[in-house]
């Protein structure tokens, strides 16, 4: 049984520096994370708080919201890289990250050899990943580099070869963030078609994106964070609306209705 749930949860990074925290307070104040203390007294950024989550196998769910709102930190719980400072997260089933992409690849060695590493870290066996590495690094289009160490590559390059083995595998829970950059605007159209098939196989999504035409497509259902918190789910066009404005929530109405979910 695919399924994630959290229950309370909180995610604090705690600031030993506390002589700096007036600077830091008006800075994060603005960026996402409120300023608070643990139950230790110590001075804490408040990343994220109370979350409160029911996902199951056939959840498409997007994530939006400023910069600094807490999309990424809530990925990154959801995966079980971030334990909850207060609270409970339980995550039954398979998780593939696209948005760690480095996680897991070694820069000294060739490409060839990090997709095979990569995949290990992904779950995968020795077996699996040798029977995908050419389809792999034909999607790549790394051609000779693929036998070079990674510490010569571009960022970019680096992004089309952890993008070709996350793409490659069929996960029970994708966690996905598309702020990928740093590749041409060729490549992310290959790319996105890629990632659209990843998720048709893929038995639950959670997606953070700042693009509604991407979360209309990919997602039915949408989460508004907000400094840290869940300020609203509901239908994505309805979440859209609310935070953007009606243009675009009847912008992605529209992409729905062409795509038959309304």
């Amino acid at each position: 049984m695919v399924s994630i749930e959290t229950r309370d949860a909180w995610v604090e990074f705690p600031i030993f520096d506390a002589k700096a925290r007036s600077l830091k307070k008006a800075f994060l104040g603005k960026a996402g994370g409120a300023i608070g203390r643990n139950s230790s007294d110590v001075v804490v950024v408040e990343a994220l708080r109370e979350i409160n989550l029911d996902l199951k196998t056939g959840d498409r769910i997007g994530l939006v919201g400023h910069n600094g709102a807490g999309k990424s930190t809530l990925l990154r719980l959801l995966s079980g890289i971030y334990e909850p400072s207060r609270g409970s997260a339980k995550i039954e089933g398979r998780v593939a990250p696209v948005f760690d992409l480095g996680v897991g690849m070694d820069p000294e060695i060739s490409g060839f050899e990090n997709i095979v590493i990569r995949g290990l870290f992904l779950g995968q066996t020795r077996k699996q990943m040798m029977a995908k590495i050419d389809e792999i690094a034909d999607f790549t289009e790394l051609g000779e580099y693929l036998n070079m160490p990674l510490r010569t590559y571009s960022t970019g390059m680096r992004i089309r070869l952890a993008m070709g083995v996350v793409t490659s595998i069929d996960p029970e829970i994708l966690l996905l963030d598309e702020g990928l950059g740093a590749v041409d605007a060729e490549f992310m159209k290959k790319a996105r078609t890629r990632l659209e098939s990843l998720v048709e196989r893929s038995g639950m999504l959670v997606f953070a994106s700042h693009s509604n035409e991407f979360l209309a497509q990919l997602c039915d259902t949408a989460i508004w964070i907000d400094h840290g918190r869940i300020r609203m789910t509901d239908r994505v066009d309805k979440v859209v609306e609310a935070y953007e404005g009606h243009d675009a929530g009847e912008h992605v109405r529209t992409i729905m209705r062409e795509l038959g979910k309304l």
